[in-house]
């Protein structure tokens, strides 16, 4: 919808300096006709949107703006505080700072609205991670205190493919990523940045030393988290049995999804590794079928002949 739009756009232009034009119809999947239109519309509506052009331009708003209430609805406000309880149960902030800051979006609500804030508690928003223990929460405490001070840290790190070396490394920045933690970090043993899932980060150890925080921005970390853009992307066709209906409406798009006569299901998709489709026919077992391509038919077949012959000669009865 344009409202949301025009408020992403404001809250964009809020928090940074200079936003492009491209960049925000990429971000919203709109043109840029578009773009320049919503502009148009935030200028006529009052806040001063300033344009540079060159190399270095783009849209920024003025520095002695700040966002009025009268910009924000009561279901935007709702919506706002439902998002920051959300991340309140991750346990990332003092609970005392977040109180105050939903303290100020509820100052935000008129008298006329306080008989409607119960209505945000339908939506729950839970971004507490599946592992969350006392040593995992340590961890986290430690390496944000790491990386609010700028303190080096040593620690053993365990890499997707089970090697442990020690690491010394520049803190940068903690993300949540899809209910795990993980660290940005500049790693001296590798002269480089990388990322660290904090659940294989062992032995922490944060250092005396300070260090002088590198330029790249978190935007720019950002990038390299996201994976390139792929042709090597696959046409596949699966069947499923009606007994894994609802794990395969999880995971496919509707849209891919054939229900057959008998109940089963047939699913015609695309995958980006050959690796990723054979994990996917093992996590469903017994209930589905590689029907095409047949090459990689024929791997998960000798995948699951190589599995049972790991259980030769074992008693499993």
């Amino acid at each position: 919808m344009k409202l949301e739009r025009l408020m992403t756009i404001t809250i964009l232009l809020l928090n940074r300096k200079r936003v492009q034009a491209q960049e925000l119809a990429d971000q919203l999947e709109v043109s840029l006709r578009t773009i320049y239109r919503d502009l148009d519309s935030l200028g006529q509506a009052g806040i001063p949107i300033v344009s540079y052009t060159g190399m270095e331009g783009g849209y920024e708003i003025m520095d002695s703006f700040r966002l009025d209430r009268q910009l924000l609805s009561f279901e935007e406000l709702t919506a706002l505080s439902t998002a920051l309880r959300g991340l309140a149960s991750t346990k990332a902030y003092d609970s005392s700072n977040m109180d105050r800051l939903l303290g100020k979006v509820g100052a935000m609500v008129t008298q006329a609205e306080q008989g409607r804030t119960g209505e945000g508690h339908r939506i729950h928003i839970d971004f507490t991670p599946w592992k969350n223990s006392q040593e995992d929460q340590s961890r986290y405490d430690s390496l944000r205190k790491a990386v609010d001070e700028r303190k080096l840290i040593r620690f053993n790190y365990t890499s997707r493919t089970g090697d442990e070396q020690g690491r010394e490394v520049e803190p940068m920045a903690l993300v949540l990523k899809n209910y795990a933690w993980y660290l940005h970090g500049y790693c001296r043993l590798r002269s480089d940045y990388r990322i660290f899932k904090l659940s294989r980060i062992q032995e922490l150890e944060v250092q005396a030393g300070t260090f002088i925080r590198r330029e790249e921005s978190q935007e720019q970390l950002n990038e390299r988290w996201t994976p390139p853009e792929t042709d090597e992307k696959f046409a596949v066709v699966l069947q499923f049995k009606a007994s894994a209906a609802v794990s395969v409406m999880d995971q496919f798009d509707n849209q891919d999804i054939e229900r057959l006569p008998d109940g089963q299901l047939m699913v015609r998709t695309t995958f980006s590794s050959e690796s990723w489709l054979i994990r996917t026919a093992f996590h469903y077992m017994t209930d589905v079928v590689v029907l095409e391509p047949a090459h990689l038919a024929a791997r998960v077949k000798q995948t699951a002949l190589a599995i049972a012959r790991q259980y030769d000669g074992l008693n499993t009865e």
